[in-house]
C-alpha cells in the first residue's frame, strides 16, 4: 500500500512539473519576425483569399509597362548561372491572353528580342542571332536550347496571376506561421479522372499586409515550372501592382528580374501592338522542326547584258 502510494505521489510531480517548476526547468522565447518592431499579422479565411485574387485579376483588362530587367540563364544545380544587366523593357497586355515583350540591349538600347503571344502561339524574333522561332506556347519536350524554351506566356502567368477555377481544381488553405514566415497558402489541386490528386499551383500571401508575396507552378509530376515572387506594391492608376517581381523558371534554366518604370493601367492598347512579323532575312525555326535559312537574293542583271 505504501508502495502505491510513492508511486502515485512521484506520478503526480512529475505532472505537476512543466506547470509548477517551469520558470526552473523550462525557458521562453519570443518570436522574432523581423529586426525592429514586430508587426501585427492579419487574419482571413479561405473565402477573403479567393476573393481578393479575383478581384485583383478582375481590376486590368490591359497595361503598358516600362521596365528594368536583369535576365539570368543557367542553373543553381549545374552551378553556372549568367546574368545581364541592364535591360530596358516594354510590355503590352491586354485580355484575354494577349502579350508583347521588347527587350533592349544595355548601353547602346538596340533591339535584344521582340516576342508577341496570343495565348495559343508565340513568335520571338532575335536579331543578335538572326532567327525567328514561332510555335505553340506549350512545351511538350523541353529543348536543349534555351531559347526554344522561351514563352511570352511565361512572363504572363506570372504578371497575372489567374484566379482558382473552383469547378476544376480543389483548393485547401495553409497558415504557414513560424519563427520566420507568415503566409497564408492556397494549395490548386487538380483531380485526375483515376481519382489521384496532384498539386498544380500554390499561392502565397503575406499576413502582415494579405498581399500577394508568391506563386508557384507546379507540372504533373510535382516539378517546379515557375517561382515567381512579387514585392513592393504600389497603386497604378489606382490598382495595385507589384513594383518588383522575380520569376524563376528552373526547368528551363532562365530568371528574370522585373522593376517597374512606369506602369499604365487601363488606358488601351492598340491591336498594331501585338502583331509581329518575321524580319526580311532572318532565319525562320518552328519549334521541334529543323531551321529553315532564306535563300540568297540574286541580285538582277546589270543593264544591256545577256540574259
Amino acid at each position: 500500500m505504501l508502495l502505491r502510494r510513492q508511486t502515485l505521489a512521484i506520478l503526480l510531480l512529475c505532472c505537476a512539473l512543466p506547470f509548477g517548476l517551469s520558470s526552473c526547468l523550462a525557458r521562453r522565447r519570443l518570436i522574432p519576425r523581423a529586426a525592429g518592431s514586430t508587426p501585427s499579422l492579419k487574419i482571413a479565411d479561405f473565402k477573403s483569399l479567393l476573393d481578393a485574387l479575383q478581384h485583383q485579376y478582375d481590376a486590368i483588362q490591359d497595361f503598358s509597362a516600362t521596365v528594368d530587367m536583369v535576365p539570368a540563364l543557367g542553373s543553381a544545380e549545374k552551378n553556372r548561372i549568367t546574368e545581364y544587366k541592364d535591360v530596358r523593357a516594354y510590355i503590352r497586355f491586354r485580355k484575354p491572353s494577349n502579350i508583347r515583350l521588347i527587350g533592349l540591349l544595355p548601353v547602346v538600347r538596340s533591339q535584344a528580342f521582340d516576342m508577341v503571344s496570343d495565348g495559343a502561339t508565340f513568335k520571338l524574333s532575335v536579331p543578335s542571332k538572326n532567327r525567328f522561332i514561332v510555335g505553340r506556347n506549350e512545351i511538350e519536350k523541353p529543348s536543349s536550347n534555351n531559347l526554344e524554351n522561351l514563352r511570352p506566356q511565361h512572363f504572363l502567368d506570372a504578371l497575372m496571376v489567374r484566379p482558382i477555377d473552383l469547378k476544376n481544381f480543389h483548393v485547401m488553405i495553409e497558415n504557414f506561421t513560424d519563427e520566420d514566415n507568415a503566409y497564408y497558402i492556397l494549395h490548386e489541386v487538380r483531380e485526375f479522372p483515376n481519382g489521384e490528386l496532384r498539386l498544380s499551383r500554390t499561392i502565397w500571401f503575406n499576413r502582415i499586409d494579405l498581399l500577394l508575396a508568391r506563386q508557384m507552378i507546379f507540372d504533373d509530376n510535382g516539378n517546379i515550372l515557375t517561382d515567381a515572387r512579387y514585392s513592393q506594391w504600389h497603386p497604378y492608376d489606382n490598382v495595385p501592382f507589384p513594383k518588383h517581381i522575380e520569376i524563376n523558371r528552373p526547368r528551363d534554366e532562365y530568371a528574370v528580374v522585373i522593376d517597374l518604370v512606369k506602369m499604365d493601367i487601363n488606358k488601351g492598347v492598340p491591336d498594331d501592338q501585338f502583331v509581329l512579323d518575321q524580319p526580311e532575312g532572318t532565319t525562320l525555326q518552328v519549334v521541334g522542326q529543323t531551321a529553315v535559312t532564306p535563300a540568297p537574293s540574286v541580285a538582277p542583271p546589270k543593264k544591256g547584258s545577256n540574259p
